[in-house]
């Protein structure tokens, strides 16, 4: 009699377990489908913004923290809303208009000066694209340091070209994407390295600046690098090639966005954006814990910055960092790459995108070509990368605020952008940052002629 009584009491009990068990497995099945959601609707904001780390803002970002430890650390909270901002309204002239943003500016704004924008940004982006080879083909040799550089250099070059010129867009679009994920390799050598929690968090909040040449000049670079045309031109052209890739194959098909559309694309490039930052937020913090505190201020390029953690921080961050090298470099690259035909091709009209075939758009991939083909054999004749960089810094100096300014006039254009027009906030954010990256862009070409 009491067993029996003990089975109907504990009944309602494992009814009750199984109920809450059920209960925590459709919430986890919920969890997952809504990060998977997440992770799906992310695109051309997440690979423009990773593709700002690439091996030349990491070799900034190591500069900076070895140099002056964490005090310039509150720049990666600074710059993160300025940069959403513009790439924002990149994303959403591209969306509301179809069109890449030369092709926008052909259209609203004398040509010449597009012209001239768009040879400087060729320039800028063959230059960094020729440093950042380079820096993947270092960062292989301290990983093997049997392999010739030159034939490194000639293999990143080929495979690179290879997956951008036969790779159909959808998948290729998908390999960008997936290598953002190399970007947790910062993320976790930041967890290895031993960070002092007081520093980090009082730095990333408490703005500080020395008064010298030398940090002046540094902030410049890093607003430079960060901030950089070839991310607006990037922006707004695969914010197209994703809607030709959804069915919108003609100009008027693209120009009907829906209020969701927009919504994604903003979600999409925030979230790029805060992965951009933190990942700078992340490289500065380890420099400056375990570089900057034994001494080593001298960073000269990426690899020199994996090579300084191996005997301090060990082997895994050593090895994490000059993977992530390797991994941002094969992201970036592209995108440099693309943007510079991208701009070319539209401002001369010719039929461009990587969703085209090559006998499709001859020209538009015969100037991504030409310009990875120059930055390899930029690698031949020996050039110190920093000036490499110095000079690409120099042309991005003169056309981001021009770009700049074409990008807020436009978005601020109801017969341009529709009912999609600036706030009042991102109106005045935008002419901040065009105001901001004039002085900076002053500042790095007269610092070239200063010394």
């Amino acid at each position: 009699m009491e067993e029996k009584f003990g089975d109907i009491v504990s009944a309602p009990s494992i009814a009750l377990e199984k109920s809450v068990d059920l209960t925590k497995k459709i919430g986890e099945v919920t969890q997952y489908k809504k990060a998977k959601d997440y992770w799906t609707n992310l695109g051309p904001g997440l690979v423009t913004g990773a593709a700002d780390d690439d091996p030349s803002g990491i070799a900034t970002y190591s500069q900076t923290g070895s140099q002056y430890g964490f005090q310039l650390l509150w720049l990666s909270l600074f710059t993160f809303p300025l940069m959403a901002v513009v790439q924002e309204m990149c994303a959403r002239l591209g969306l509301m208009t179809g069109r890449g943003l030369a092709g926008n500016i052909r259209i609203n704004y004398p040509k010449k000066v597009l012209y001239i924008c768009s040879l400087l940004l060729f320039i800028a982006n063959t230059l960094n694209i020729g440093a950042d080879i380079g820096a993947m083909a270092k960062a292989t040799q301290l990983l093997a340091p049997n392999f010739n550089f030159l034939v490194l250099t000639a293999i990143f070059t080929f495979f690179s070209l290879f997956l951008q010129i036969f790779t159909p867009y959808e998948r290729y679009a998908r390999y960008l994407k997936y290598l953002v994920l190399v970007l947790l390799s910062y993320v976790a050598t930041a967890f290895i390295a031993k960070i002092d929690p007081q520093q980090l968090f009082y730095h990333t909040f408490v703005p500080s600046i020395a008064p010298s040449k030398d940090q002046f000049f540094l902030i410049t670079a890093i607003l430079g690098t960060t901030i950089s045309p070839y991310l607006f031109f990037w922006q707004t052209s695969h914010e197209v090639e994703e809607d030709i890739l959804h069915g919108k194959t003609t100009i008027r098909l693209r120009e009907v966005t829906s209020i969701e559309e927009i919504k994604k694309m903003r979600i999409d490039v925030w979230t790029g954006m805060v992965v951009s930052n933190l990942v700078m937020f992340f490289i500065i913090a380890t420099c400056a814990a375990v570089l900057f505190s034994h001494g080593i201020t001298t960073i000269n390029s990426a690899s020199d910055a994996a090579e300084a953690l191996k005997p301090l921080a060990g082997n895994q961050a050593f090895l994490l960092f000059a993977l992530g090298i390797i991994g941002m470099g094969l992201l970036a690259i592209p995108t440099l790459a693309g943007s510079a035909a991208y701009a070319v091709a539209e401002s001369l009209r010719w039929r461009s995108g990587l969703s085209l075939k090559l006998k499709q758009a001859r020209k538009f991939y015969g100037i991504l070509i030409f310009s990875m083909l120059i930055g390899w054999l930029i690698n031949f004749f020996g050039f110190d990368p920093i000036k490499l960089l110095i000079y690409s810094a120099v042309a991005n100096g003169l056309v981001a605020p021009v770009i700049l300014f074409f990008i807020v006039r436009m978005t601020d254009k109801k017969k341009i952008v529709k009912e999609y027009v600036n706030t009042p906030l991102q109106s005045a954010l935008g002419w901040y940052i065009t105001g901001i990256m004039t002085i900076s862009g002053v500042a790095t070409i007269i610092s070239l002629f200063v010394g």
